[in-house]
């Protein structure tokens, strides 16, 4: 990532004086609050753009989609730390979205820019963008990188959200090219990977995103932002009823210990 030259800190989402805040061009009081729903708003943060209606439905969608999925990694994180320190929120929901990585949260902006490459790619081609799909796919094999988006531990069938997700922009009028080339990739990887690894929501969320001009370096943002009002409800529910420590407790249960004993053959160390 270059690093700017500017001297002189400059923004284009806010400002504000005496007597108004300006976000993105329009006052915060007159013309958003209770003018505009918080997906929009969001939108409107990212991109310096009004959220048209395909956007709106789109952006909103992936919102509701991605934000709650049981007691996984970042769930149990926030939980765990919440149980530890149950005056800091705050603490617990930074635990959670600390995760947000390549294989967590992270793997629509991955799947995002894999089909910004198979486009990119066919642009170089002839505009074949099932060869093209191919190729990036082999290309990451050959590499021994995973292919974002793709497979999922318990929904093997396709991950119901996809659909839905798919469903939504089709009905919205949302662009659909991302979404033939998530689709070109899914049909391709059983021949070039040997697995049938289908759609999951990280792979459908860019498809859908991007076909609304949302941007790439925003993507991983998407879930975040969406995890980050579960992981609310979860603490929340924490509160009340804990079980912070009952998951670390089966942690501790269920833990094997592949280590060396005292008198195995092993050297003690000297203190």
């Amino acid at each position: 990532m270059k690093i700017g030259k500017v001297t002189v800190p400059r923004s284009a989402i806010c400002t504000s004086n005496e007597y108004r805040i300006v976000v993105r061009g329009a006052n915060l009081a007159e013309e958003l609050i209770g003018q505009i729903n918080f997906g929009d708003y969001f939108f409107l943060l990212v991109t310096g753009r009004r959220a048209d209606a395909a956007a709106s439905a789109v952006l909103n969608a992936t919102l509701v989609a991605i934000a709650e999925h049981g007691m996984v990694p970042s769930v149990q994180a926030a939980r765990m730390t919440m149980a530890a320190a149950p005056d800091a929120m705050q603490g617990a929901v930074a635990a959670g979205i600390l995760g947000c990585g390549s294989v967590i949260l992270g793997a629509s902006e991955t799947a995002g820019r894999l089909y910004l490459a198979v486009e990119k790619q066919a642009a170089a081609n002839g505009g074949d963008l099932r060869a093209a799909a191919r190729t990036v796919v082999a290309d990451l094999r050959a590499r021994k990188q995973a292919i974002a988006g793709y497979g999922h531990p318990e929904h093997k069938r396709r991950d119901p959200r996809v659909q839905a997700l798919f469903d939504v922009s089709a009905r919205a009028g949302g662009g659909q090219r991302y979404v033939e080339i998530a689709k070109l990739v899914e049909q391709v990887i059983p021949e070039v990977v040997g697995k049938d690894l289908r759609l999951n929501v990280s792979g459908a969320i860019p498809s859908v995103l991007l076909g609304v001009g949302f941007p790439v370096n925003a993507l991983k943002g998407v879930p975040m932002l969406a995890r980050t009002a579960s992981l609310i409800a979860h603490l929340t529910e924490e509160l009340d009823d804990p079980i912070g420590f009952a998951l670390a407790y089966q942690a501790t249960r269920e833990q094997q210990y592949t280590g060396a004993m005292p008198g195995a053959g092993v050297s003690k160390a000297v203190a």
